[in-house]
């Protein structure tokens, strides 16, 4: 456990952010050796999902907080019956230091018997003058008689810090680890549970604390690896911290892959690459770079090899198809199409979001438009936000619609974009929330 690493991307994860996290964990395990697991902070986008399913790949582990839980300290140590003598408790309590855990053939745990419930046993059962009764006669009995029952239960992936306090006041020295089912997992010592190893993290394309997993603070956060603006958590040590201007994460990996003279297997470059080409549109972006397009002829030259999935592809046939994966309005509810690709920012003073839906025909918007604007105005008032954007992107023809929450401050009517009849706003050739549009809202805020 205190060796594992978990590369993982931001919360609402879009492709980039899943690809540069199994992309950067694979090359870690590759040309350092290091126990590397690649992690996502929510649920696949559809445009994700088709990716992987198309690749055959499964998706990152599912880690959506950094905050230690139960499952980390315990160790699966032997169990006896209840039914099982004495004696044989006390030769794997010899193995265990000094407890022996008793759990029943349903996988129940019934009781622990250690040191101080074998003395309780022994005074109940000889009373103050021992008289005849002989240890062998004792060390015959069953396990049931002598257990402790009382020792608390904790489910693996409950998080310690929500019982401190109940820990501190308890007598007990050692507790019982279960599964969701209440069956036995593990034995968790106190020492070891008040102070549990740190989930060792690494962030891929983000460095804000808003847009990471929670409990954040309390992991040992080793490395960042990102593609925006600044926005870093505090860290208690030095680490490595690496933010590039280029299109895309997968960029990054890709190049840090070429400088060690590896090559990935064709399923994780395809994954690297649909990253790449999502976050560019296909190279056409303005946040795209002459190394993004180097990036993506790389792993086009690693995903299209023959037996791939990709074999006979192009980067701008599969390009395509990736954008459309996840491109619509149609067959998707108004709350998940504000919520899945969507950043929360601070300026002037406002807290405020920015979410983004591609489509390939902003025409379509239109049938959409109230739902939408009802679901923005909706996830204002959850998340107590100033307000919250829509950028509403045609893939195809390379410019945006734009959707604001009711309420949103009147500065932002001097943003550079014309009011339309149906309360949008045309933002003409705006692709990008991060080099285009954020700054723009900005500007305004902070101004």
């Amino acid at each position: 456990m205190s060796d594992q690493i978990y590369v993982v991307g931001h919360i609402n994860p879009d492709t980039d952010s899943i690809a540069s996290a199994m992309g950067y964990a694979w090359l870690l395990r590759e040309r350092d050796g290091a126990d590397a697991i690649a992690a996502r902070a929510g649920a696949l986008n559809a445009q994700t999902a088709w990716v992987l399913k198309t690749l055959n790949l499964d998706p990152p582990v599912l880690l959506t907080d950094a905050s230690p839980r139960f499952g980390s300290v315990m160790r699966r140590l032997d169990t006896i019956r209840p039914d099982s003598q004495l004696g044989a408790a006390w030769i794997l309590a010899s193995k265990t230091g000094g407890i022996a855990p008793v759990v029943s053939d349903d996988g129940k745990p019934q009781g622990i018997i250690n040191g101080l419930s074998l003395f309780k046993y022994f005074t109940d059962t000889l009373g103050p003058q021992p008289g005849n009764t002989t240890v062998k006669e004792m060390m015959g009995a069953p396990c049931r008689d002598a257990m402790d029952t009382a020792v608390p239960k904790y489910p693996a992936n409950a998080h310690i810090r929500d019982t401190l306090n109940r820990l501190l006041r308890d007598e007990h020295n050692d507790y019982w680890i279960v599964d969701e089912s209440g069956e036995y997992m593990g034995i968790a010592h106190q020492r070891e549970v008040l102070n549990p190893p740190r989930l060792k993290v690494i962030l891929v394309d983000h460095n804000e604390p808003r847009q990471a997993i929670a409990a954040l603070e309390e992991a040992e956060l080793l490395e960042i690896l990102d593609h925006h603006r600044l926005g870093n958590p505090y860290t208690h040590q030095p680490i490595r911290f690496t933010v590039d201007i280029v299109g895309s994460t997968s960029t990054l990996v890709t190049e840090m892959t070429m400088d060690a003279g590896l090559s990935m297997p064709p399923a994780l470059a395809g994954t690297l690459l649909a990253g790449l080409v999502s976050d560019t549109l296909i190279l056409t972006s303005p946040t795209t770079t002459q190394r993004d397009r180097a990036a993506a002829e790389k792993l086009a030259r690693w995903a299209f090899a023959g037996g791939s999935p990709l074999k006979g592809e192009t980067i701008e046939s599969y390009g395509k198809s990736v954008l459309s994966a996840g491109a619509g309005l149609s067959n998707r509810d108004p709350k998940e199409l504000v919520s899945t690709d969507i950043k929360s920012f601070e300026g002037g003073g406002y807290k405020f979001a920015v979410a983004q839906v591609e489509v390939t025909d902003i025409l379509q918007l239109t049938e959409h438009l109230t739902p939408l604007q009802n679901a923005l105005n909706d996830l204002r008032e959850k998340r107590g936000l100033d307000f919250v954007m829509l950028l509403v992107t045609d893939v195809v023809r390379g410019t945006s619609r734009l959707l604001l929450s009711s309420d949103a401050p009147s500065i932002l009517n001097d943003l550079p974009y014309p009011p339309l009849p149906d309360n949008t706003r045309d933002a003409q050739g705006v692709v990008s929330r991060k080099k285009q549009l954020l700054p723009a809202v900005l500007g305004l805020l902070e101004r």
